[in-house]
């Protein structure tokens, strides 16, 4: 996204029955909670939480048939007895939030609404609900601020798909299949206009747990998760401990990774280079970060921090490779204080040598940041795979539905240009994977 001038016993059994979160005990293989750091208890609702009172995320819900989902999840945890119980009930309901609304957006199981089913819109506001439900809710045991705390990480990283990506091991050389790393955003900007969508995100549900197969005959498994607009998770490391399972060697190493988010309108961009700079941009708690991008504690990391990062995607082939309707530029661009100093320079054709980043190509916005944040950690981990970040063309409303007071959440033109985006990009993921170096020989 650019910065525009993002013991369960009879009681789980029951639960498991009735609610419509589809609650399922969780998987054998399923990869550990990443660790995620929540916003403090409180008894006023959040800032992302205020929204959910409007008009067009009311009506996103109950169009989707996502409109239960907060009540449903809220009276399951007013039955739990225990810590126990209460933090492995929120995290199977994270969990199956992130698979109902994966397979809504996939066409398994009834549509729920006539919302489209490619809306990525009733993932986010729904989840709101739950962490809503999740504060407000007042138990009959004793619950600590902590364990508060991380009940709704748990909460979050669940329903992002952030601790559900399940990559295929085993295969030889050639013969084995393909792995795919992607990642999308929330909504955001949603102060201007609570109708926003997302495709980095829409592109996400509709791409988890799919396959593609690349001009060769591979076959290649793509697995996503989504990240907030806010800046103090990602100082907390959501990302790093969301990819690094991933990244680090072993028979489940992904073999492409791909960060996106929304860009500019009319174009996707790849871009070259990514800064170690915050721009300031409020985010959707409406929170400002001016600074260079903080690097969690903990995690494998390149010392002395670099101001630069760079892409390993297969940038020359991607920008000439048909793909679909929207034109696929190399973005070389960055903004920089030059090594000796003085006010900051764009830069058309990268950064020069010994300057301190102020944008990278993706801009000094969380997109930028995510790019920045999961190279440095390829860079850390001598990871020698395509990596990188892709911005989106911008999703707009149709001409007639521009303004957001009276307009509605939904038009022709505006899902014709989600289902347009979500297919390109999986045409691009396609094609970097057929053409990137190193992929065919692995």
């Amino acid at each position: 996204m650019r910065r525009i001038r993002t013991s369960v016993g009879v009681f789980g059994a029951a639960l498991l029955t009735a609610a419509p979160l589809a609650l399922t005990a969780p998987s054998a293989t399923a990869a550990s909670p990443a660790v995620v750091t929540a916003r403090p208890a409180t008894a006023a609702p959040t800032v992302e939480e205020q929204r959910l009172s409007q008009r067009a995320p009311q009506e996103i819900l109950r169009r989707s048939g996502f409109a239960d989902v907060a009540g449903t999840f809220g009276d399951g945890l007013a039955r739990v007895h225990s810590y126990g119980a209460a933090k492995r009930y929120v995290t199977e309901a994270g969990r199956g939030l992130w698979r109902r609304a994966v397979d809504r957006v996939q066409g398994r199981g009834p549509q729920g609404g006539d919302l489209s089913r490619d809306d990525d819109r009733p993932l986010y506001w729904a989840r709101l609900g739950m962490t809503e439900a999740l504060r407000e809710w007042k138990p009959r045991f004793r619950l600590t601020a902590g364990q508060r705390d991380t009940l709704a990480g748990a909460l979050e990283c669940g329903s992002r798909g952030q601790d559900s990506i399940d990559l295929p091991g085993g295969g030889h050389g050639g013969k084995r299949t393909l792995r795919v790393v992607v990642t999308g955003f929330d909504p955001f900007q949603l102060d201007a206009d609570a109708r926003r969508s997302n495709p980095s995100g829409a592109a996400a549900l509709a791409l988890d747990g799919t396959t593609v197969r690349t001009s060769s005959g591979r076959l290649a498994r793509i697995e996503t998760a989504v990240f907030p607009v806010r800046w103090a998770d990602f100082a907390a490391g959501t990302v790093e401990r969301t990819l690094l399972p991933h990244f680090r060697r072993g028979p489940r190493q992904a073999d492409l990774f791909t960060t996106i988010s929304q860009g500019r309108p009319g174009r996707f961009d790849l871009e070259r280079t990514n800064g170690a700079w915050r721009g300031g941009y409020p985010d959707n708690a409406r929170e400002s970060r001016t600074e260079t991008v903080p690097v969690p504690k903990g995690v494998p990391t390149v010392r002395p921090q670099p101001q630069w990062t760079t892409t390993t995607l297969p940038y020359a082939r991607l920008t000439t490779t048909p793909t679909g309707p929207f034109p696929v530029r190399d973005n070389t661009a960055v903004t920089e204080v030059p090594a000796g100093g003085g006010a900051p320079v764009e830069r058309p054709d990268g950064p020069t040598p010994g300057s301190t980043a102020r944008a990278g190509g993706g801009g000094d916005y969380l997109s930028n940041e995510i790019g920045y944040r999961a190279t440095l950690l390829r860079d850390a981990l001598k990871l020698n795979v395509p990596g990188g970040h892709l911005h989106t063309p911008v999703l707009q409303f149709g001409a007639g539905n521009t303004d957001p007071a009276t307009g509605a959440v939904t038009d022709p033109d505006f899902v014709r240009n989600r289902t347009a985006i979500t297919g390109q990009v999986r045409s691009i993921l396609t094609a970097a994977l057929s053409v990137a170096p190193g992929i065919m020989e692995k």
